[in-house]
Parts: structure tokens; C-alpha cells; sequence
């Protein structure tokens, strides 16, 4: 048995929906709302602003899907007025403002710009799991891990998120962000009893100041930001990306939809960047398709170095 998380697919929004619909706490906060969810995921796969993940099971020869995680990098009114009185359920407003045509995503373009310049305004628009999750601890822990690998690398300004449940606002809180109070401050500890928190819109976060002056706790490490200097186009960070996850050649071209030839090239130009960058790291192609063991030892060695530099494959303008 063993709890993994991979990117959202499309014939994986209907579940992760459906387990959205059937939860206590959050049905009741989309209302009408549900109904436009499944249309405004599947619209927005794909997009650099939208970042989704599920969570699987798998047990012997069979695989289970557990729930889903879902954030999204915003412009900075919208995160201005989620902080602002009356507040609202910021995942029910985002699906409305989509369907409205409001949408307050980022555009690709406007995502490599804060990335590169000012930085990038984080609400996590979704982290549930089906109802008997939530007491797993290696649930909790793997939604944690893929929090921060799905962030780490990006040059963040603020996150902000929504609790689904009391423990897991203590758990957030214990784990570096701030409660946001009545007057649009971020502050330490609760004013007010967790109940009363989960029964009306309340928002945790932390700005990146605040975090980086916070060391040591779990939320601040998606904050550590260093400056690409591989410059790789987004195809060569797709197939890096996928190439994370393992697989051949041959399965990375059927994952993202590109003939084999068209991958092997892309793995020239990309070990032709590293090459200027890595020390040590040779541009020659012999076995650069990892199809032998020394292509396979070059190709594990990149990996290793951008599973530690994810800075790298997010996408910034030069």
C-alpha cells in the first residue's frame, strides 16, 4: 500500500468533484456554485496560474483516488478584496467569477512576468481529501509534502487559503502561517474560537516578509526563491516536469502528446543549456536519450539537480 500524488488529469475532474460534492463543509459553501466546478477545472488544466494534484491510493494492482489539491496564482485586487470585509468563500467565488467571464487568473504570460518581477499571489482554491482521509495521518502528510513541491521554486508574494476543518487550521497554524483578523492582519493566534473560525469565511496565510522572518517551519520553505539560470523554454520544462515522475522516452512522448523524435531533440537542447551551466555537465549526446547507462546516469543527474533547484522549470520571463 501507498499514498502518491500526480498532476490532475482530465478524466480525473469528475471524482475529485464528486468528492467536493458530497463533503459536509464544503458543499454548503459552493451552493449553486458545484453545479459549474467540473466545466471550470477542466477549462483551466493546462494553464501556468492553475495548479492541480490528486491524491491515489494503490494497493496491489489497483489504484484509488483519495481527493484532490488545487491552488491558483491570482491578480492582486482579487487577493485585495478576499482580505477585505464582508469576506467570502474564496473557492465559490472563484468558480463564479470564471463562469461570469471575470476570470482573476493570471493570463501564462502575466505569470511569467510576477514570477520574474514583484512575484505571484497564491490562494489555495481547494485541499480535500473523501471524508474518511482527513484522520490518515500519511494522508496529511503526503498533502503537505505536495503543497510545497507543487510551490517550492516560485517566487511567492502571499498565500492564502480557507480551513475545511478545525484540526486543520491548527495544523496550518502550527506550521507557520498567520491567522488573518478582523482588520486584515495577519497575527500568530486565533481571536476568536476555532468553531466560530470554520463557520464563517476566514482566511490563514502569510506574506513573504512574514515567512522569511518566520525560520524553521514548513509553510516558509515555499518562500526560499533563487534566480533560474538554465533559461529553459516551457516544451523543455514540460518534458522535464514529466521526466520527474520517471518513464522512458517513448512514455514521456505518449504522456504529453509528441512523437518520440520530437522528444529526443527537446533532450538535446536541454542538456546543450544545462551544459553552459552545470559544472561538469558534457553536451554530448551519446546516450542522451537515456537509453543507455550512460545516458540513464547523465539524465538521473539532471533530475536530481532540478528536483533540488525547482526554480528552474517554473516558468519567468528572461
Amino acid at each position: 500500500m501507498a499514498i502518491r500524488w500526480r498532476p490532475m488529469r482530465p478524466r480525473d475532474v469528475r471524482e475529485c468533484v464528486e468528492i467536493v460534492a458530497a463533503h459536509p463543509v464544503l458543499a454548503p459553501r459552493y451552493g449553486r456554485a458545484i453545479q459549474d466546478l467540473k466545466p471550470v477545472w477542466t477549462g483551466l488544466l493546462g494553464r501556468e496560474a492553475f495548479r492541480a494534484i490528486v491524491f491515489e491510493e494503490v494497493r496491489d494492482s489497483s489504484t484509488t483516488l483519495l481527493g484532490c489539491g488545487v491552488s491558483a496564482f491570482v491578480h492582486d485586487e482579487f487577493m485585495q478584496k478576499l482580505k477585505t470585509p464582508p469576506l467570502v468563500w474564496a473557492d465559490a467565488e472563484l468558480t463564479r467569477r470564471i463562469v461570469a467571464g471575470a476570470s482573476p487568473l493570471l493570463s501564462d504570460k502575466e505569470v511569467r512576468e510576477a514570477n520574474a518581477n514583484g512575484g505571484l499571489n497564491l490562494v489555495v482554491w481547494q485541499g480535500v481529501t473523501r471524508l474518511e482521509g482527513f484522520s490518515r495521518p500519511e494522508v496529511n502528510l503526503v498533502g503537505v509534502s505536495a503543497f510545497v513541491e507543487q510551490h517550492r521554486g516560485f517566487l511567492l508574494k502571499e498565500v492564502l487559503g480557507q480551513p475545511i476543518i478545525k484540526e486543520q487550521l491548527l495544523a496550518s497554524l502550527n506550521g507557520g502561517a498567520l491567522f488573518l483578523n478582523s482588520k486584515a492582519c495577519y497575527v500568530d493566534s486565533l481571536d476568536i474560537d476555532p468553531d466560530e473560525a470554520l463557520a464563517e469565511p476566514n482566511f490563514y496565510g502569510i506574506t513573504r516578509e512574514l515567512a522569511l522572518s518566520r525560520i524553521g517551519t514548513w509553510i516558509g520553505s515555499i518562500f526560499v526563491y533563487e534566480k533560474p539560470c538554465f533559461n529553459f523554454r516551457p516544451s523543455e520544462q514540460r518534458l522535464l516536469l514529466t521526466a520527474l515522475y520517471g518513464g522512458t522516452d517513448e512514455e514521456l512522448a505518449h504522456e504529453l502528446g509528441i512523437s518520440l523524435s520530437a522528444v529526443k531533440k527537446t533532450w538535446r537542447l536541454i542538456y546543450d543549456r544545462a551544459s553552459r551551466h552545470l559544472p561538469g555537465f558534457s553536451s554530448n549526446h551519446d546516450g542522451s536519450n537515456g537509453g543507455t547507462d550512460r545516458g540513464k546516469e547523465k539524465k538521473q543527474r539532471l533530475l536530481s539537480y532540478l528536483r533540488e533547484h525547482p526554480e528552474e522549470l517554473r516558468p519567468a520571463s528572461p
